[in-house]
C-alpha cells in the first residue's frame, strides 16, 4: 500500500532528487562562481530520471518485486552520478576547473542510503507475505 514506510523513504529520494539539486551547490569554479545542477544539463537530466524512478517505485506498491528492481536502477544511477561527481573533483589538478567542491555532491549518497532504507522495507514485506503463504 501506498502507507507504507518505502513509500516515505522514496518520497523522501524523490524531494532529495528534484528539488536539493537546484537550491545547494554542486562546486565552485576558480572565478568563486557556483556552479548549480541546472547550470550543468546531464547533471539535472539525471537528477531528474532518479525523482522520476523513485515516484514510478512508489506506484509499483501492488508488485515489491519490481518496485525492488527500480529502486535498485535508481542506486545504479544514482552511483553514476557519485562517480562522475568524485571524477570531476579528484581527476581535476590545481585550479583548473573546480576550486571548491560543495555540499550538493553528497546528494546521490543520501538518495542511495534512503533507497537502501526502502529496500529493506520491501524485503521485510515480502517477506512476511511468503511466511503468511506458508501457513495456508
Amino acid at each position: 500500500m501506498i502507507q507504507r514506510i518505502q513509500s516515505i523513504y522514496l518520497v523522501i529520494v524523490a524531494l532529495i532528487s528534484s528539488v536539493l539539486p537546484f537550491f545547494v551547490n554542486l562546486w565552485s569554479d576558480a572565478q568563486g562562481t557556483e556552479i548549480y545542477a541546472s547550470n550543468e544539463i546531464f547533471i539535472s537530466i539525471a537528477f531528474y530520471v532518479s525523482a522520476l524512478l523513485a515516484l514510478w517505485a512508489i506506484l509499483l506498491f501492488k508488485n515489491r518485486k519490481n518496485q525492488f528492481v527500480v529502486n535498485r536502477l535508481n542506486m545504479i544511477l544514482n552511483l553514476f552520478l557519485l562517480g562522475f561527481f568524485v571524477y570531476r573533483s579528484l581527476n581535476l589538478s590545481g585550479e583548473t576547473l573546480v576550486s571548491e567542491k560543495g555540499i550538493g555532491m553528497l546528494i546521490p549518497v543520501f538518495s542511495i542510503v534512503f533507497l537502501v532504507l526502502a529496500n529493506r522495507a520491501i524485503k521485510k514485506d515480502e517477506d512476511l507475505v511468503k511466511s503468511v503463504d506458508r501457513l495456508r
